[in-house]
């Protein structure tokens, strides 16, 4: 390699790690009046994970659910879900219970995810941590 490639290569090189470390700076960074927060996402079955039969009804499922939800976190948001799956050929289906969370940490959310497990007799609980804008509107 010539003398001219060899300072072009290490030129390049470090352009590129000083675009790489602004995109991390910027990404990491709140923007102006503006705060970043993660926003929560569980997905709760409702079936027994032994009999796949439903552990509580609809109305019992989303009432026990947000006993726990009100205990942990003092706020939340639940919506109503169907999900379906296919298991060695057989259709599963189940009432599921969608919580979304704001104003937490990962660990409060184990927290709770883990008595939803045991309370729900299930495997696991799907959690999604979504990066968002959080802002309380006054109207103002």
């Amino acid at each position: 390699m010539s003398k001219k490639a060899g300072v072009i290569a290490v030129v390049l090189s470090l352009l590129a790690l000083c675009l790489s470390a602004a995109g991390l700076f910027m990404k990491t960074c709140p923007e102006k009046d503006e705060e970043r927060d993660v926003q929560y996402v569980m997905y709760l079955g409702t079936n027994d994970k032994d009999t796949n039969e439903p552990v509580f009804s609809p109305e019992e499922a989303k009432e026990k659910a947000e006993e726990i939800l009100i205990k942990h976190f003092g706020g939340y948001t639940i919506q109503e879900a169907n999900g379906g799956w296919i298991d060695d050929g057989t259709v599963y289906q189940e009432y599921s219970v969608v919580i979304y969370l704001s104003d937490t940490s990962l660990d409060k959310v184990h927290e709770a995810a883990k008595e939803l497990i045991e309370k729900f007799n299930q495997s696991s609980v799907l959690i999604q941590a979504n990066e968002t804008k959080t802002e309380f509107y006054e109207g103002k």
